[in-house]
């Protein structure tokens, strides 16, 4: 059976607006889909995703399906934007919905989300890339998420510049190799988490 990787897009802009986060979300997708991964990919903010920290806020919350197709993935791809030097306010909201895997802990004493790996991608005109991807994987490896070796894909421009990533002729050769690296280590881990699930912690 194939891996299985989905991509969350957490820009501030409603599909189908033009997306830098989208493009280089669909980049590191690509080099998965190379390593025979099956991939798919959401916009987070055309989503009615509740704020709260549950798994399910009731009223029309869209979180429980997502986080239905996040849990039958063997990989997530939280990409997002840096606006103010932090992750997207969306990509947030992401963070605070996965608080709930914490109260969900197996007989076995592992998470939902152990044995799934988890990949950031960060884009943005300022500086903070490395702040950014410090947030995402501090809280994704708190709720149990598996991080492959390596840095994060992400590509920052001129401070308060108007040249997006997605206006990029071609895409930066350091970016290039970054994003085939994360995608190589993070689809080789998951092939071995998938044929060695982490242990029942020793009592």
């Amino acid at each position: 059976m194939a891996l299985r990787a989905l991509g969350m897009n957490c820009t501030l802009k409603h599909a189908p607006a033009p997306s830098s986060t989208q493009k280089l979300l669909d980049q590191v997708l690509a080099a998965m889909a190379g390593h025979g991964v099956e991939t798919d990919h959401v916009r987070v903010v055309d989503l009615d995703v509740r704020p709260g920290v549950t798994a399910d806020e009731g009223d029309g919350d869209a979180w429980p399906a997502l986080r239905r197709r996040l849990l039958d993935a063997d990989i997530l791809v939280l990409a997002t934007p840096i606006w103010l030097g932090q992750p997207s306010s969306v990509a947030k909201r992401v963070l605070e919905r996965m608080d709930a895997f914490l109260g969900e802990i197996d007989e076995q004493g592992r998470y939902p989300t152990f044995g799934h790996v988890a990949v950031a991608a960060v884009v943005g005109n300022e500086d903070g890339a490395h702040h950014v991807c410090a947030e995402l994987y501090q809280a994704l490896a708190d709720v149990g998420f598996t991080l492959p070796a390596g840095g994060s894909p992400y590509w920052v421009g001129e401070a308060m510049g108007s040249t997006d990533y997605q206006d990029l002729a071609r895409t930066p050769d350091k970016v290039a190799a970054t994003t085939r690296s994360i995608a190589s280590n993070a689809v080789h881990l998951a092939r071995l988490l998938r044929e060695h699930p982490y242990p029942a912690p020793l009592a």
